[in-house]
């Protein structure tokens, strides 16, 4: 049985602002002792946690993992913000999102929450909560294929990578992925093709098309081809195959993979806090 009570519990919290979970572990470990909880908080960094779940993470860092899988090979990105640049190319915090992306490659972890309701979670809150700034594993993505290929971007050259793209290919295909990789970073395509477009995003997007022509008063019989010519537009812009290539806009990204006789069978892009 616990030899504290909630009024103990409320008052090591009021004095630390360490959050409930941490507080109670302290006194268990403590033996009850207020002081001695109140010096392991402060020895393992949790002091003022609970208060830092308010602040802004527009900073941090994209960390990649590849390795062999069924039928080829498992892409697995990671998203982690923390509060200022400082932090997030701090060694402690780099060497912890390698481990995050790792463990969530290892175990076929797809969310953030899954990766912190895991052994790692309590991992994660000893080596992030000395850093002293609210630390938050934001996304998880994952993609496999015959190869798969990482491509990193540093919008500053002392800060980790903020942009990260993953790109699943079939063996054909890996002759252009890099290239493909690095296209996705500039241009932040939504979906891979027309096909992989929701069917009500569709309809909305021709439902617009249309208004905007009605208002703009084209006429009744050229509405169908104006409102076909937008949606082109619409998928130019957001599916990866029909973007204009990086490197050549004259060509499409799709005939730049056709030519090497690939194929492109997924992609994933995280930039930091977008």
């Amino acid at each position: 049985m616990a030899n504290y009570t909630a009024a103990d519990i409320k008052a090591l919290r009021e004095k630390t602002g360490a959050g409930m979970l941490d507080v109670k572990k302290a006194l268990d470990e403590a033996n009850g002792d207020a002081e001695k909880a109140h010096e392991i908080i402060r020895v393992k960094g949790l002091k003022g946690i609970a208060k830092r779940e308010g602040r802004s993470t527009s900073e941090g860092i994209i960390a990649t993992d590849v390795r062999p899988g069924d039928g080829g090979q498992v892409g697995t990105m990671v998203e982690i913000n923390c509060e200022t640049d400082f932090v997030a190319k701090s060694g402690p915090f780099i060497e912890i999102a390698d481990k995050a992306v790792a463990y969530a490659a290892e175990h076929g972890i797809a969310t953030p929450e899954e990766l912190l309701n895991s052994e790692f979670g309590q991992t994660f809150t000893d080596a992030t909560a000395p850093l002293g700034e609210k630390i938050v594993i934001r996304r998880i993505a994952a993609v496999t294929g015959e190869n798969v290929e990482v491509y990193l971007h540093r919008t500053a050259k002392d800060l980790p990578p903020q942009v990260g793209v993953l790109v699943a290919t079939d063996a054909a295909g890996a002759e252009v992925a890099h290239d493909v990789a690095m296209h996705i970073a500039a241009y932040s395509p939504k979906f891979l093709s027309r096909d992989e477009v929701p069917t009500e995003t569709v309809e909305d997007e021709r439902r617009i098309a249309e208004e905007t022509a009605k208002n703009e008063g084209k006429p009744e019989g050229a509405l169908p081809k104006i409102v076909e010519g937008r949606m082109n537009g619409f998928f130019k812009e957001n599916c990866l195959l029909d973007q204009g290539f990086a490197r050549d806009p004259k060509q499409s990204v799709g005939s730049i993979v056709e030519a090497s006789g690939g194929n492109v069978t997924g992609f994933a892009r995280f930039r930091v806090g977008a």
